[in-house]
């Protein structure tokens, strides 16, 4: 991360954005054309090198885009579902090879044979209907359960924007010392990964001292399998962006920033059809309500890298860098956004933030169990009988969410990948072991991260799927540590070589390999995904003996 950089393009603030302006020149062709490139690195002073750096890197913007008209969804709901090579097949009759193109994970994991075209996205029968998609009198359409069990936080029908903005009406008669009391009070966690307070990380930015700060919301985590977020930005959307608006107010934020994924074309316009209500209602701008708040939104499209889910990549995204993971500290609420103090939280962390100001933080905290307060949503794939979200209190059984709200497997499964890509894969012995929270999760040497839950069936080989997790961490590392870099290339070979060549994989050197990315990345992608490794080598062991040596 050059520091250089990013105050080059915080010069045009967010109202003309570098990396926003690299998606309009892809528009039309799938990439952007050269001379273009040269003209906006001439224009932001960021150097030709610089720009051409980060349109290489993502999915969308590289020239291997370019000419791409239907993306197949390559994430590991699909793959375990077995759905895509069909659908490949299927839309090879309708498109040239060199048209097709692949997404990671759609958010269609409740149905599977997912797949975007012309800006949108299907799965489950549309694919039989391709014709009528491709001269676009087929409808966007989709349908899953939503349920909850216990106390709804995230899951209660919306009352219009008129009464749910009486809170922050309420919010904005407080001073933000006692709206972080409160925040601190509820014990809120983030919901992505590791469970941060969130109140750390307001306050550390509130006491930083700056005339320009942000609130992010991560709107990235792609976790395969979990589509939870989706959810939320596409029917809980002011929910979002009211507890982006209060944790503005508390730290003294001027701007939120939504950066979605491009995968999610539907959360993108929703999102934006929010904030212009909101604006029709005079509720952002200049001095809000009469408060002397000032606060206004941006939408940013990601254009396909699943390592923007790391806070300080996505950073560098927004700012036009490539999207490598800074090295901490400094920490985002400190140098964040421009070198501007910066918090950036989860979807579903921020969502809960309005309920909390609502209900009073002891209201969230006497929900759910031990350090783990308030509610988890959970995502549940195409392999159980009621697939869906699930809004669970913290601390609900497992075997509760996957018998009573998912009316249990519609067919034999040996293993459930909780937690996206990075979590842990929970073999079916340690169900009755499992709460919905994170401390039972770490006691089991899991991890709870977005609670989706992608299933292995019975006839899925464990070694296709070891071998799909290094292919994935490989192609989306940022290239930053070579722990990550070159652990999961190396990783995905010795896995490919076993299974397709017949060679043995050494053992010790096997376990080097990711004990060194372990405890040698930068980040969680390459961090996090020995645990799920290690799960399969554990559990699995018996299956997994033939492709290691002794």
């Amino acid at each position: 991360m050059s520091k250089n950089l990013s105050e080059l393009s915080g010069r045009k603030g967010l109202e003309r954005n570098l990396f926003e302006e690299l998606g309009v020149l892809a528009r039309e062709e799938g990439t952007p054309n050269p001379s273009e490139l040269d003209k906006l690195a001439t224009e932001f002073i960021m150097g030709v090198a610089n720009v051409y750096g980060t349109t290489s890197f993502y999915d969308f913007l590289r020239p291997e885009n370019k000419g791409k008209k239907v993306y197949v969804c390559n994430g590991s709901a699909c793959l375990t579902a077995g759905s895509q090579n069909k659908l490949k097949t299927d839309l090879h009759a309708h498109f040239d090879a060199n048209e097709i193109g692949e997404m990671c994970c759609l958010g269609r994991c409740h149905e599977n044979s997912a797949f975007n075209i012309n800006g949108h996205n299907y799965s489950g029968e549309a694919i039989h209907h391709i014709d009528e998609i491709k001269k676009g009198t087929y409808p966007v359409q989709e349908k899953y359960h939503v349920g909850s069990l216990g106390t709804p936080i995230l899951t209660t029908p919306f009352v219009g924007i008129d009464a749910y903005y009486k809170t922050l009406e309420k919010a904005l008669s407080l001073s933000a010392d006692d709206l972080l009391n409160e925040l601190k009070i509820s014990g809120l966690r983030g919901r992505g990964g590791a469970g941060f307070p969130i109140g750390f990380k307001l306050e550390s930015a509130k006491n930083t001292a700056g005339k320009q700060k942000f609130i992010v919301c991560n709107a990235d985590e792609g976790d395969p399998g979990a589509y939870s977020d989706r959810y939320l930005l596409e029917h809980q959307i002011h929910s979002v962006l009211l507890g982006m608006m209060i944790g503005g107010y508390i730290m003294g934020a001027s701007w939120g920033v939504l950066y979605i994924r491009a995968e999610y074309p539907e959360s993108i316009k929703n999102a934006e059809e929010a904030i212009a209500q909101l604006k029709e209602k005079s509720l952002l701008g200049s001095n809000i309500l009469n408060s002397g708040f000032d606060f206004n939104f941006k939408v940013i499209s990601a254009q396909g890298a699943y390592i923007c889910g790391e806070e300080t990549a996505l950073l560098s995204s927004i700012e036009g860098q490539r999207p490598e993971v800074r090295v901490r500290p400094p920490y985002p609420t400190q140098h964040g956004l421009f070198n501007k103090p910066t918090v950036v939280n989860n979807v579903e962390t921020l969502a809960n933030i309005p309920f909390v100001i609502s209900n009073g933080g002891a209201a969230f905290a006497a929900l759910g169990k031990g350090r783990s307060t308030g509610t988890k949503l959970v995502s549940l794939d195409g392999f159980f009988n009621r697939p869906g979200i699930y809004e669970v209190e913290m601390g609900t059984p497992l075997k509760t969410v996957i018998e009573e709200l998912g009316l249990g497997f519609k067919s034999p499964v040996k293993a459930m990948h909780i937690g996206g890509p990075l979590g842990g894969l929970v073999p079916i012995s340690k169900i009755p072991d499992l709460s919905i929270d994170f401390e039972t999760f770490a006691s089991q040497k899991f991890l709870l991260g977005h609670a989706s839950i992608v299933c292995l069936p019975q006839d899925f080989p464990i070694i296709d799927y070891i071998e799909h997790l290094f292919q994935f961490t490989a192609h989306e590392s940022c290239g930053k540590c070579f722990p990550c870099r070159l652990g999961s290339t190396r990783g995905y070979e010795l896995v490919s070589g076993a299974k397709n060549q017949g060679q043995k994989i050494d053992t010790e050197l096997f376990d080097d390999l990711i004990t060194t990315m372990e405890i040698g990345s930068l980040c969680a992608l390459g961090g996090g995904l020995p645990l799920p490794i290690r799960n399969a080598l554990q559990y699995f062991n018996q299956e997994l003996t033939p492709y290691f040596n002794a």
